[in-house]
């Protein structure tokens, strides 16, 4: 598969500040020069943060990039969910990411409440097919899964509700990938399931999160970035190298592509995007 044949993605999330407004800006000026397929936001969990998710995927759609709306599930009002389809549709978009979100702390179970599966459906019941949605999936399966194969079916549950495509959580071990593709396509999953890449900038941070959302850092990599110590240009320079190195083992395994958690910040992403030969994709689009 041809690089011009994939979709590269890039992952911003709202901003909390004016100040952090005016930085993204640039960021998402600069990343656009890489030509990716689409840019997504993510969606705050509160007012403010919500608000700003709409403002900022209107605002740069109507700046002439591809954006992909994050809709979620868990804590969300469907009449809420009404109101931001209609201005999404109304405004040309045309891609969503549909997902449950965190749940709250007094919600204990994954089996209860309204998932993804059923934001995908009400999305179909409203939308009809006007919007390509994508949905997660989780190769090193989600915290909340009894078992892989429970994981497997979760997720063929949200194609069957209607969903066109789907993006990792990140990884950092590639046969996860691998494993998991070839499992949900013996389950009947026929779409394309895209690796979503986090590059690797701040230990500490990686650590912490990685710990929440259940994504493995392998042993030896872990002791790695810990050697860097405060030696944070170190890090980034070694990290760069080992994404850089997963995704090229994904893109010849044959993943249809690559969605980037830039964590609102140019270089990394433009860093990897160089190592992989990708920088002259706009002119081939």
């Amino acid at each position: 598969m041809s690089p011009a044949a994939q979709n590269f993605s890039v992952e911003f999330f709202p901003p909390r500040s004016a100040e952090a407004r005016v930085k993204l800006d640039r960021v998402h000026k600069e990343l656009t020069k890489l030509g990716p397929a689409f840019f997504s936001v993510t969606h705050g969990a509160s007012g403010s943060a919500k608000e700003g998710t709409r403002e900022l995927v209107l605002d740069y759609f109507a700046a002439g990039s591809e954006i992909a709306p994050h809709l979620t599930s868990t804590g969300t009002d469907l009449g809420h969910v009404r109101e931001l389809l209609a201005a999404y549709r109304d405004a040309g978009i045309r891609r969503l990411v549909v997902l449950r979100g965190d749940r709250p702390a007094e919600q204990p179970s994954r089996e209860r409440g309204f998932h993804a599966r059923h934001l995908v459906e009400f999305v179909r019941a409203e939308c009809g097919d006007h919007f390509h949605i994508e949905v997660a999936c989780y190769p090193e399966t989600h915290p909340e899964s009894p078992s892989y194969a429970m994981e497997v079916e979760h997720f063929r549950q949200k194609i069957d509700a209607g969903a066109n495509s789907a993006i990792t959580q990140y990884f950092f071990n590639a046969d996860a990938y691998f494993r998991f593709v070839e499992a949900s396509a013996g389950a009947g999953v026929a779409i394309p399931i895209v690796p979503g890449i986090m590059p690797i900038t701040n230990f500490a941070k990686l650590t912490a999160f990685s710990a929440k959302c259940g994504a493995e850092i392998p042993l030896w990599l872990a002791r790695r970035l810990a050697d860097f110590g405060d030696d944070q240009q170190g890090l980034r320079g070694f990290g760069e190298e080992v994404v850089s190195g997963l995704c090229e083992r994904l893109l010849r395994g044959g993943a249809p592509g690559l969605h980037f958690y830039s964590l609102n910040l140019a270089g990394p992403v433009r860093g990897i995007w160089k190592n992989l030969g990708l920088c002259d994709l706009s002119r081939r689009r």
